[in-house]
């Protein structure tokens, strides 16, 4: 879900400011009237008087004053009403075009999203079938050079080439009807830590294989939350592997997760490389990819799924040097009551 809310003038975010003061006019009359019924008692005790043709005009001369000071400070209580108002005014269309930026900028992602899911639903139809018999010819052809009292060996190496680029294609083909494949939701409430583990569990001997320490934080402590344990599984093994294929023999990865403004943070962070800042952006775009192998499907499709459930995934840089992705992911309704 995106957040296409517009800021108003009756947004509470900018009804009430530093800069606002309630009803200023009417402080400022009030202040104006008050110094100068103080500034005619001050003349009075100080034995001034103020006479008209012979008679005492000291309550007459009050009354002016009062009228006039009080006349004045509503109009700069005005003066700041206005100043205040424009401020708030600025404010408000500041945010209402950064929305409409972001609104702009999220429509034209779902369109090319939108575009590119149909091109890889034809690209994927015209492109398995063949897959198939190929790979299936390829293997008939190795079975047969194998059935005879002479072994090809050449022809054996040519044919398992073929075969284990077919099946490099066919994921190819699996990961661009993923990726076009509308999402289908089985939320349920459940622990991060159970999300974790089992994507450790799975990710557990390409990680043992490179020598990666892992280092877990705790995650006993933490809120539920609503989600599909199945794909947000495929979302942090996904960011395991992409670690262990950075790193290189002996590094160390990091996960934790932690409660804030409503969600659990999951944090997996690498000592590799780490992303470049200004390309960490892009790198959640369909089909851009800085590895020689890969199609650049891998974070897009995570990111689609975590969007589905109402959440943000994020690049930035670790501790230690290298990449920090964190999946935030809203805490489930029963959590929240509890």
């Amino acid at each position: 879900p995106m957040n296409s809310e517009i800021p108003t003038a009756t947004d509470e975010r900018f009804v009430e400011g530093p800069h606002h003061v309630p009803a200023a006019r009417w402080w400022g009359a009030g202040a104006g009237f008050l110094l100068a019924v103080f500034d005619t008692l001050l003349l009075s005790r100080l034995g001034v008087t103020i006479e008209w043709n012979g008679y005492d005009a000291m309550l007459a001369n009050g009354a002016f004053m009062s009228t006039s000071y009080a006349l004045l400070g509503f109009l700069v209580g005005y003066a700041i009403e206005a100043r205040d108002r424009d401020r708030r005014s600025a404010r408000i269309i500041q945010a209402q075009t950064e929305s409409i930026s972001a609104a702009r900028a999220r429509l034209l992602q779902s369109e090319k999203l939108a575009a590119l899911g149909e091109l890889a639903t034809a690209i994927a139809h015209e492109v398995r079938n063949p897959l198939g018999v190929i790979r299936s010819a390829a293997q008939s052809v190795s079975e047969s050079l194998t059935a005879g009292d002479e072994v090809d060996e050449e022809g054996r190496r040519a044919c398992a080439f073929i075969l284990a680029e077919t099946d490099r294609l066919s994921s190819v083909v699996s990961a661009l009807l993923a990726f076009a494949r509308p999402l289908t939701l089985k939320p349920r409430t459940v622990a991060v830590g159970e999300l974790v583990e089992r994507a450790l569990l799975l990710a557990g001997r390409e990680l043992q294989a490179k020598h990666v320490r892992v280092v877990q934080g705790s995650l006993s402590d933490l809120p539920s939350v609503q989600a599909d344990p199945d794909l947000l599984c495929q979302v942090l093994l996904g960011l395991f592997a992409n670690a262990s294929e950075v790193l290189s023999d002996g590094g160390e990865v990091s996960v934790g997760a932690e409660a804030r403004g409503g969600a659990v943070a999951i944090s997996v962070s690498d000592s590799g490389p780490g992303v470049p800042a200004e390309i960490r952006e892009r790198i959640f775009e369909p089909f851009f990819t800085t590895r020689s192998r890969g199609i650049g499907l891998g974070l897009p499709i995570a990111r689609q799924i975590v969007e589905a459930h109402g959440g943000r995934i994020d690049v930035g840089e670790s501790p230690r040097g290298g990449a920090r992705f964190t999946v935030s992911l809203p805490i489930a309704v029963r959590a929240e009551a509890a």
